[in-house]
């Protein structure tokens, strides 16, 4: 078994030793396991807002279905806060096992999870409370397998090992992608959408024991056994972590100049770009599905390659370089994707723009997670909703006489008012009628103009599937570059007494606030707004303050002896 000096003096040339390999495979295989139960909703989440949000309207649910997704990154920190200080007490192996406990118990009863249908509000409760559950356990995983591994990787040699925890998130996410194309292919689009989505949450039952079993072999690490043994263990690391402000201040700058940044690169190179394709640009959900996992297959391995530059030049300016290549290409990239992706809806936007034409105070806000049909009764409201619903990108401007128009190409559509019936359920019968017929009517101009209902099927291998393919892994590339790297600068941050707990929590508010919000937050600017791109300022804004953050105020960790900060 690797000790403390050993691992300080082991050589930066020598080989994985069996029992390191031991480490970096069990731990990555279990966060693996954990990360697949907790993309699956993400991954499925417009079905599930069919199936447990069905109360509202199509747009309001599938942003509701983005929050409740959201409510397990919400918490995350939280979950940072309990099994971080738990990891420093106790130590690494005991709580990481808890963890995948709490998650894979959680998911498997998403499978058995009875919808609205049934038991009416009741199902989305507990499915969100079913998620904060999950964030919680997430909280205080991947701390905790960052920091198993680094302390027992040998100096220099940090970024090359931890890398390998850093692909757990994205094979997670490329697994569950692969097992609900392999379901919805086999069962059919219908079976699927009706009961099938069941299977991926049940059959993680035994991704659960083949984690635990692999978890209950292991060892602790060594870091921890030697403070332990030196009576050097933390008993207050929420003190020490967060009230002194020696600490306090590099768990600002972790957040602030690295994980801010790290985090919406990363949610909108792998879950933006998929709700991109089949919300924005309609593809085919399987076809989308494929495309992606592609893509993850030929960026992963990018992950174990910037963690081992990491070693030789640096954390932080391969972690920089990602994010500002991020904020300089996000719109070329979107754009060039929606170009080859689907080339009609590009061709109509750029033959004939969709213009809203009203007086902006009578327009409300359209990124409202429990709006109904009814709660819009205005011209422009009316307006909005029927392009948002026809996942339509358009220009606004504004009036001052008090008239509303859409322009689409050469066509201009007058929308008109509705007067909600007693009892706010629904429109009187004149406005569902005046609704309906205008709906019709946009729906025809856009059809006239080109606009296609849903992309164009994309031949397998064919036609501009590598271009699409090339375009992703571009957006894959920059989150390894982000992503490689920053579990063992974060380990290299902080003192092992307090190293689980301090180093959690920016990470997880970085990911699970400004990452995992990401697809809620810029699809109700797109709802809002009206141009498909608008959401794309949210993670570009984010990146460069990080970026500018973090060239300013955070040093290079590279070479820091984790041994000696305890």
């Amino acid at each position: 078994m690797a000790t403390a000096a050993s691992l300080k003096a082991g050589s930066v040339d020598r080989p994985m030793s069996a029992e390191e390999k031991k480490v970096i495979f069990a731990s990555s295989l279990g966060t693996v396991f954990e990360w697949y139960d907790f993309y699956l909703y993400g991954s499925l989440a417009p079905i599930i807002a069919k199936q447990f949000f069905s109360a509202l309207d199509p747009g309001a649910a599938f942003i509701a279905s983005l929050l409740a997704f959201a409510a397990g990154f919400i918490v995350r920190p939280f979950g940072a806060l309990v099994f971080g200080r738990l990891g420093d007490m106790i130590g690494r192996k005991y709580t990481f096992l808890v963890t995948i406990l709490i998650m894979g118990l959680s998911t498997f009863v998403v499978g058995i999870l009875p919808t609205y249908a049934s038991i009416g509000v009741a199902a989305p409760i507990i499915l969100i409370g079913l998620r904060m559950l999950q964030g919680l356990a997430l909280g205080g995983e991947y701390g905790g397998a960052a920091t198993y591994v680094a302390e027992h990787a040998p100096h220099g040699k940090r970024g090359a090992y931890t890398s390998w925890i850093q692909t757990t998130a994205t094979l997670g996410l490329m697994l569950s992608l692969m097992i609900i194309l392999g379901v919805r292919t086999w069962m059919g689009e219908k079976d699927f959408g009706d009961w099938g989505w069941r299977i991926p949450f049940i059959v993680s039952i035994l991704l659960l024991a083949i984690s635990v079993w692999i978890r209950l072999s292991m060892n602790e690490s060594p870091a921890f056994k030697k403070m332990k043994e030196e009576g050097k263990v933390s008993k207050a690391p929420l003190t020490e972590s967060f009230g002194q402000w020696k600490n306090l201040k590099i768990v600002a700058l972790a957040l602030f100049g690295l994980v801010m940044g790290q985090g919406v690169v990363w949610y909108s190179g792998q879950f933006y770009a998929l709700f991109f394709l089949t919300s924005a640009l309609k593809v085919d959900p399987a076809t989308a599905n494929i495309l992606i996992a592609v893509s993850l297959i030929i960026g992963t391995p990018f992950f174990v390659v910037f963690g081992t530059l990491s070693d030789k030049i640096g954390r932080k300016p391969i972690i920089l370089a990602g994010m500002a290549l991020a904020v300089l290409t996000y719109f070329p990239l979107f754009k060039a994707l929606t170009a080859a992706a689907n080339p009609e809806l590009a061709k109509a936007q750029a033959t004939a723009q969709i213009t809203v034409k009203a007086d902006p105070k009578t327009c409300s806000f359209q990124g409202s997670p429990i709006a109904r049909e009814v709660d819009f009764t205005s011209a422009c409201d009316i307006a909005k909703r029927a392009l948002t619903q026809s996942s339509a990108s358009y220009a606004n401007e504004a009036t001052t006489d008090g008239s509303t128009t859409i322009q689409i190409g050469e066509k201009v559509i007058t929308p008109p008012t509705a007067t909600v019936m007693a009892g706010g359920h629904k429109f009187d019968e004149a406005s569902a009628k005046a609704v309906a017929a205008f709906k019709k009517d946009v729906a025809d101009a856009m059809k006239a103009a080109g606009y296609p209902p849903k992309a164009a099927p994309i031949p397998f291998m064919g036609g501009n599937w590598w271009t699409i393919v090339g375009i992703l892994t571009i957006l894959v590339i920059y989150v390894t570059m982000v992503y490689g790297p920053i579990a063992a600068m974060l380990v290299e941050l902080f003192p092992t007494r307090i190293r689980y707990t301090s180093m959690s929590l920016p990470y997880h508010i970085g990911n699970g606030w400004f990452g995992g919000l990401l697809p809620s937050v810029t699809f109700a600017m797109v709802a809002s707004n009206g141009n498909m791109y608008y959401g794309l300022w949210y993670p570009i804004v984010i990146a460069a303050v990080c970026f500018v953050v973090g060239l300013l105020f955070v040093k290079e960790t590279k070479d820091v002896d984790i041994y000696a900060k305890d």
